[in-house]
């Protein structure tokens, strides 16, 4: 009798823990933001350096209607890498410059070999909204061409 009441006690807590990771996993929690942040949207073209010469992405994050740009956070880029590692960049962070209305990146760099490279990093901007503020991590996802 006591082995059957362990193997019930065993399958009912096993249902529980699943019940609570499902909800766990479905629920995005506190502090999280989607890839597109309803406060921001992100504008990023591809750019084409010469191998060994400079060169500058331009990222601009545009503020939504009903938000504006938290200006006395530091609002930045960071984490900056290239999938292959043919990309070197000037600087590890880049502080973004607020104007009409968003935030514009210049993000410098350099190709070390010809050929399309795919980079990423994170934006971590703030904003205002009409009855909160908030600081939130955007991703970076762009291109380099290296040309000889």
């Amino acid at each position: 009798m006591k082995k059957r009441a362990d193997s019930i006690l065993t399958r009912v807590l096993a249902f529980a823990m699943i019940a609570a990771l499902s909800t766990c996993l479905a629920t995005p929690g506190r502090g999280q933001t989607t890839v597109e942040d309803p406060a921001y949207v992100v504008e990023v073209a591809d750019v084409t350096a010469k191998v060994g010469e400079p060169a500058v992405l331009h990222a601009t994050l545009r503020v939504r209607d009903g938000y504006r740009v938290l200006r006395t956070y530091n609002n930045r880029v960071m984490e900056l890498s290239s999938l292959d590692g043919s990309i070197t960049f000037d600087r590890r962070v880049v502080p973004g410059t607020v104007q009409d209305g968003g935030i514009d990146f210049a993000i410098g760099l350099r190709a070390t070999k010809a050929g399309r490279h795919p980079i990423n990093g994170y934006f971590r901007v703030g904003y205002i909204g009409t009855d909160e503020f908030a600081m939130v991590s955007l991703r970076l996802i762009a291109n380099v061409n290296g040309t000889e």
